[in-house]
């Protein structure tokens, strides 16, 4: 802190009352998420207390009644809300949305200048309309109740001060200078024109008058009239680059702007979405990513799979999955485990003679092979969307995803074969020093599975104690991330949680419209009248995802297609937790899937080598998978079989 001080004592006042915001902005964000991982972690504790040592001290008694009070109230939700909306401001202070752009495809400047500067033009008006639709919500909506000891209306402001800060860096980060500047906060005031029914609600309450309505009834007649050539807009903008958050945000306002509904509605589920605790693990398990990935722990583990299995034919491919699904599975992001463990993995493929393009096209496909276990990301949202229980989807990832491990192995132990890769000797004395020094990250997985599927722990606490559990192994037993660079971890994880957290919460905005007309029912008896054919509508099923994840993040694919097809499901009598694990699996296809997979382009950026050439590596992998979505979809008993087994039905 004392470095910090200097800084801003040296600095001119307008700078340094900026990086004081910063400051404060980054401490709020950082405050939330440490108190998300850490009052669970003690309510589990405290309730195991009790269970197992209830005549203990009458002090711990005290402390553990507060931590698990505490744990059990609804301020961890709030603050996922607080933690949620600054993670947002922060991401887009780094400009880190989530976004599919297409942007970078471009070298020329004049073509990715007037790109830049229309996402931000739109970005910052979606953003202006949010925050005022956010006070709106507020003064209406909110009763002003106790959330602990601090009003519901404190938490709240998150919303339209986060939209608020958002709107105002999209504007200011646009790539224009001089008089042109003016033009970065035309889309604020044009956002601010565009809210006049919500601020005249603002001003004159619920019940306004009959000038105030025939106003609101006009915007209503211009939302209806636009609507086609702005969801158009809106559309061929998120291919181009704007902040999928930002095109969600868009497409529930003008949808609900022309259906003559109430804007504030979007604040409404904003905030019930980050409110919920079904979305508290989500940070959580990102978080315990990142430390995984910012430790040697990787190194740790590739030296003990080394060990384990080099000695087998394909030994290191083995390895290379398992590793991979193990990091994929507790980021939920296939980024992070290309990113993170990309550099070390190719290495030492090339080391033991794999062929270049082998181990590339290998790394990028297994990027994402770990979404289908316990505790990924993916799998909770599929739960939270579908109204199944998590637990059962859990269930149901586990057979297809093992599947898909060993039939890439499968692959790779035929390739080392035919291309003659030597193997090592195998040394019980290497294997076990090797296995001493990644024995608490073997063990990770292995604590939360049990603490979950066994009940004792929530999918909340699960995410709580994992934090806390790599916390300690990795900063303080491993000392590989010193104890003042724990906020530089958090720091880099913020992106992804502010990223998501800004999805989903609009994601729920758009499925509250889609829901509420009755969409997706009236899509599922038109498609029973023109499909008959349950085994057909899979087959479309299949194609129609494939163009979802080539176009869509998982996240808002999840959230906003989703709910969609779960109708469709229904009608043509396919379990819910089936068509969950068909929408991943399908889902983790389209990360390889030109032209615009996801992993092709960390994949080409990571290894330096051209797109195209990601694509052709890549390609046997590709039909690996493919091979793989068709069994699991025509194969239904393959995902309900824990699930059922379980539950005894």
């Amino acid at each position: 802190m004392g470095k910090i001080e200097k800084t801003l004592r040296t600095e001119n006042p307008e700078n340094r009352m900026f990086r004081l915001l910063c400051l404060v902005e980054e401490t709020i964000c950082y405050f939330s998420l440490v108190c998300l991982a850490l009052f669970p972690s003690l309510g589990a504790l405290a309730r195991l207390y009790y269970t197992n040592v209830a005549n203990g001290p009458a002090l711990l008694v005290d402390i553990a009644a507060i931590f698990s009070e505490m744990g059990a109230t609804d301020i961890l939700t709030h603050l996922l809300l607080v933690a949620g909306l600054f993670a947002g401001m922060l991401t887009t202070k780094n400009k880190n949305h989530l976004a599919i752009s297409i942007i970078q495809n471009f070298t020329e400047e004049k073509i990715r200048q007037p790109i830049a500067v229309w996402s931000g033009l739109l970005s910052s008006f979606i953003s202006t309309i949010i925050a005022w639709c956010a006070i709106s919500f507020i003064k209406i909506w909110l009763d002003g109740r106790l959330v602990g000891f601090i009003p519901d209306v404190v938490f709240a402001s998150a919303i339209p001060l986060g939209y608020g800060v958002m709107a105002i860096r999209f504007a200011l980060q646009m790539p224009i200078s001089g008089k042109a500047r003016i033009l970065s906060f035309s889309a604020i005031i044009a956002g601010s024109l565009a809210s006049f029914p919500l601020i005249a609600k603002i001003i004159w309450g619920f019940d306004t008058s009959d000038a105030v309505y025939a106003i609101t009834d006009t915007f209503t007649a211009i939302a209806s009239f636009i609507k086609i050539p702005t969801i158009v807009i809106l559309l061929v903008s998120a291919l181009a680059g704007v902040p999928l958050f930002a095109a969600i945000g868009g497409l529930a306002l003008i949808l609900l702007a022309a259906a003559g509904g109430e804007l504030d509605v979007t604040a409404n589920q904003i905030y019930a979405t980050l409110t919920s605790d079904s979305f508290i693990a989500i940070p959580l398990f990102t978080l315990t990513g990142f430390f995984l990935s910012e430790s040697k722990a990787g190194t740790r583990l590739v030296a003990t799979f080394k060990a384990l299995f080099s000695w087998l034919p394909g030994g290191m491919i083995i390895a290379t999955v398992v590793i991979c699904a193990f990091f994929t599975t507790f980021t939920g992001a296939s980024g992070v485990t290309i990113l993170a463990l990309g550099g070390i993995l190719l290495t030492i493929l090339n080391d033991v003679k794999y062929k270049e393009k082998f181990s590339i096209g290998l790394l990028t496909s297994v990027g994402s092979i770990g979404l289908l276990f316990p505790p990924s990301i993916p799998i909770i949202l599929v739960g939270v969307a579908t109204q199944t229980n998590i637990l059962h989807v859990f269930l149901g990832g586990i057979i297809p995803g093992l599947i898909l491990v060993i039939t890439v192995v499968v692959f790779g132990i035929f390739a080392s074969i035919k291309t003659k890769i030597p193997v090592e000797k195998f040394s019980l004395k290497k294997t076990a020093a090797a296995l001493r020094n990644a024995v608490f990250e073997i063990l990770l997985p292995f604590i939360l599975i049990i603490g979950y599927f066994s009940g004792v722990l929530s999918l909340v606490e699960i995410g709580a104690v994992a934090v806390l559990y790599v916390f300690i192994v990795e900063v303080l037993i491993h000392r590989d991330i010193a104890l003042k660079n724990t906020v530089k971890v958090i720091r880099k994880a913020v992106p992804i949680i502010g990223g998501i957290l800004s999805i989903l919460a609009l994601s729920q905005s758009l499925s509250y419209y889609i829901v509420d007309t009755q969409a997706p029912e009236n899509f599922a008896h038109w498609m029973q009248s023109a499909v008959h054919s349950k085994y057909l509508f899979l087959l479309l099923l299949n194609l129609a995802l494939l163009v979802v994840g080539c176009l869509m993040d998982i996240f808002s694919a999840i959230l906003i297609v989703l709910p969609l097809i779960t109708p469709l499901g229904a009608a043509y009598g396919i379990d819910p937790v089936h068509l969950g694990i068909i929408f991943i699996t399908n889902l983790e296809l389209g990360f390889l899937t030109p032209p615009v997979g996801m992993n092709l382009f960390l994949a080409s950026y990571r290894f330096e080598k051209p797109f195209t050439i990601i694509c052709r590596y890549v390609l046997p992998f590709l039909l690996i998978q493919l091979a793989v979505v068709l069994l699991v979809t025509y194969a239904p008993w393959l995902s309900t079989f824990l699930p059922r087994l379980i539950s005894g039905s």
